[in-house]
């Protein structure tokens, strides 16, 4: 029997899925504390790694589980049915590679790769396994954004025809991530990138993208500020916009603003998770409730939830067999808008992104 075969089985059999952690760094804490809740929905949570002994050691004995220092050894001895990746990107390769080999399913943090050639690698070994491979994309997965999609799909606003999508914020990212100080690639690649997803999300796919890119603080290797023009196959046009260097009060880190135009209306989210939705002539207005967490740190709240909602659907889709809504394949259709970005700043010029299809 094939180790696919028999996940399925015990999926079906209402087994529990047994979970592997890799990284134990910052971020990961909200990834641990989301496996936590969703133990009574069938995730366990058997074993963490990361290469720092003592990060590892102290994420282990936290939740009670053994900890491992080596990748390799943790999949070895442990054989776990599904492994969370949470590494920085230049990790993620050999990480997905390696738990392929071992005919495992596995969730790696955005961003995939640092490069395209990477990120088919990862595409390459997972379908050569036929192993469930998805990508912690977890914008989407905020209540107030699923909520926007549900009227889209309604027909509340008919058919979009424009959006912006902002996220800007002057909140110290570098505080608590240094590493984006030295990173080739800014604010494209670390935030950028789930408002592209959004884009597609709401919009669909993309025909060309246009970009301005700025670095408005010294300190920063690259850009920290980026403008993104789309033009989608629905003929939609969506404005992306991000940065870490704005300076209005209040600060609405770490919400992402967003308007929504259709030839029927119109959705605006207002900070707060205010929704103003127009339709038809009438408007109304609704607020969108977080859940609360006990885990949760007020001032990140719609992030750790957006990565509670990201665990449950990638849990759900793994257990039922199913391709998650976030799979490699789809994230490179996301990934693609981030090289056109780079490449249209770099040029001045629209660029066509790449077209990942399956198969």
């Amino acid at each position: 029997m094939s180790s696919s075969t028999a996940i399925a089985n015990a999926n079906k059999s209402g087994a529990p899925t047994r979970i592997g952690l890799i990284g134990c760094g910052f971020y990961a804490q909200n990834h641990l504390n989301a496996w936590d809740d969703l133990k009574h929905e069938g995730g366990v949570l058997v074993a963490v790694c990361d290469s720092d002994q003592g990060r590892a050691q102290a994420a282990g004995d936290a939740r009670g589980v053994p900890w491992f220092s080596d990748a390799e050894k943790m999949l070895s001895a442990l054989q776990p049915d599904l492994v969370d990746i949470v590494t920085q990107m230049n990790a993620h390769r050999s990480l997905v590679e390696l738990v392929a080999r071992h005919g495992i399913g596995l969730i790696v943090q955005k961003p995939l790769a640092p490069n395209w050639e990477d990120c088919l690698a990862m595409a390459a070994a997972t379908a050569r396994a036929k192993v469930f491979a998805a990508v912690h994309e977890n914008f989407r997965y905020q209540p107030q954004m699923t909520r926007m999609k549900e009227l889209i799909d309604t027909n509340t606003i008919g058919k979009a025809t424009f959006a912006r999508i902002s996220f800007r914020i002057g909140f110290d990212v570098y505080a608590s991530q240094p590493y984006l100080l030295t990173e080739p690639r800014g604010a494209i690649l670390d935030v950028g990138i789930h408002l592209l997803d959004l884009a597609r999300f709401f919009c669909g796919e993309v025909v060309h993208v246009l970009a301005e890119t700025q670095r408005r603080n010294p300190r920063v290797a690259a850009e920290d500020t980026a403008t993104i023009l789309l033009r989608h196959e629905s003929t939609a046009v969506t404005v992306v916009e991000c940065t870490y260097e704005s300076r209005r009060l209040p600060d609405t880190f770490p919400e992402t603003l967003i308007e929504i135009e259709g030839d029927e209306g119109a959705i605006h989210l207002h900070a707060g998770n205010r929704l103003v939705i127009t339709s038809r002539g009438a408007m109304t207005e609704e607020t969108v409730e977080l859940p609360s967490l006990d885990w949760a740190d007020p001032r990140w709240r719609a992030s750790q939830v957006a990565v509670l909602e990201t665990n449950r659907h990638l849990l759900r889709s793994f257990r039922t067999s199913r391709p998650a809504d976030t799979s490699i394949a789809d994230n490179l259709n996301t990934y693609a808008l981030v090289d056109a970005s780079y490449l249209a700043a770099e040029r001045g010029v629209a660029v066509v992104p790449k077209r990942w299809v399956e198969g």
